[in-house]
């Protein structure tokens, strides 16, 4: 791989220990994927948060990062494992929040943004067609590669974090004209409304695998098309996908690609393998992180109505959405907690709770094996008259 001449002086230690490593890091990266070069990155987005997922190891990492390591380009941070304020209304205990708060503020001595969430691009990190970008959260970048137009392969944290403190990322892979094409058209059947995208997402990645898909049939609605990106990135592995009139980049020809039909039929058939099971005890809602007029849309249905039963309910957002909704907050705050900062799957959940069910097909992959949790789907109406 071809460097240059000031990339070649931060690999020699010239310009610090972090920036040593970084360059380590993702030298190696782009030696193993056949990279040519290093190309300049405009923003970053890293995993790599929660102390449940990283532990004293990750710690370890950042610990030695941050002694002298400072990003480069904009950089936005994954949920962490508790709400910063509300940790103990979560059950979550005095050692966890320490080293999560610890955490946090290596991340904040490097520049890195402190606003913790999946949904950057709803906060201010929202990168223009053919920018490339190292982001590290699997349904994120995939928003970010198939409605934003930029690009990024799917990183792990600590490749991001490298790519962030020197601003370069290895040329391989989505980043090249030749990896964004389209590999098979999928055709969703008229009728299939937005609310039930995240299913569609979760039959095509279950079905295909890591693959680029063209939809045909489905319309411009970000809500909607984040939970797509999300579920398809947890049932499928899939890091970019195509939407008819809305991703940047339209496919010269189709011609010749295999075609694959989502009835209403296939809908019913991925809701009832998705719904087995008991009664919850947790209900969580917003997995990616609810949006603005989705916290709308959730006050609006439950104002004027009560809460029956015992079941807790999360409903997880971004503190910037969380500042901007305060009305919503007060309605939604009488039927659970509205928590920032946060996600079901990457907080220290097992042990509190056994059944969680979740509107996310996302959330329903990851949580019995990250989680320890008997997983229900649901839409967000069925989840909410459990408790009306």
């Amino acid at each position: 791989m071809q460097l240059t001449p000031e990339e070649q002086a931060m690999l020699a230690g010239k310009e610090g220990k972090a920036k040593r490593k970084a360059m380590g890091l993702l030298v190696a990266l782009g030696t193993i994927y056949g990279a040519d070069r290093l190309i300049p990155i405009t923003s970053a987005h890293l995993s790599g948060v929660s102390y449940k997922t990283i532990g004293e190891g990750g710690i370890s990492f950042l610990e030695e990062m941050a002694e002298d390591g400072r990003v480069s380009v904009p950089t936005t941070l994954n949920p962490m494992g508790m709400d910063a304020e509300r940790w103990r209304e979560m059950g979550v205990d005095a050692h966890f929040a320490e080293r999560q708060l610890h955490i946090l503020s290596l991340y904040e001595r490097m520049g890195v943004e402190t606003n913790c969430t999946c949904t950057p691009y709803l906060l201010g990190n929202r990168p223009n067609v053919g920018d490339h970008v190292a982001w590290a959260e699997s349904s994120a970048l995939a928003f970010a590669n198939s409605v934003l137009g930029a690009r990024t392969n799917r990183e792990g944290g600590p490749g991001a974090l490298a790519a962030a403190i020197v601003g370069r990322t290895p040329n391989y892979g989505l980043h090249l004209d030749s990896n964004r094409r389209a590999t098979h058209v999928v055709e969703v059947e008229q009728g299939i409304g937005k609310e039930e995208w995240s299913l569609v997402g979760h039959a095509v990645g279950r079905r295909l695998g890591s693959c680029i898909p063209y939809f045909r049939g489905l319309g411009n609605d970000v809500n909607g098309l984040k939970a797509l990106a999300a579920a398809m990135a947890a049932s499928g592995s899939v890091a970019m996908f195509m939407v008819e009139g809305v991703t940047p980049e339209q496919p010269v020809t189709l011609e010749g690609l295999p075609v694959v039909r989502i009835s209403r039929q296939d809908i019913e058939a991925t809701v009832q393998r998705l719904r087995a099971g008991d009664r919850p005890d947790l209900i969580a809602i917003g997995c990616p992180h609810l949006s603005e007029s989705e916290m709308k849309e959730l006050a609006a249905y439950l104002d004027g109505k009560c809460k029956k039963g015992g079941t807790e309910v999360w409903f997880c957002t971004s503190r910037g959405v969380w500042l901007r909704c305060p009305k919503e907050r007060a309605v939604l705050e009488r039927f659970g907690k509205v928590l920032c900062d946060t996600c079901v799957v990457v907080a220290p959940i097992e042990g509190l709770h056994r059944v969680t069910a979740s509107d996310s097909a996302k959330a329903y992959a990851y949580l019995p094996g990250l989680c320890s949790q008997r997983a229900l789907y649901g839409s967000q109406r069925e989840l909410l008259e459990m408790i009306l």
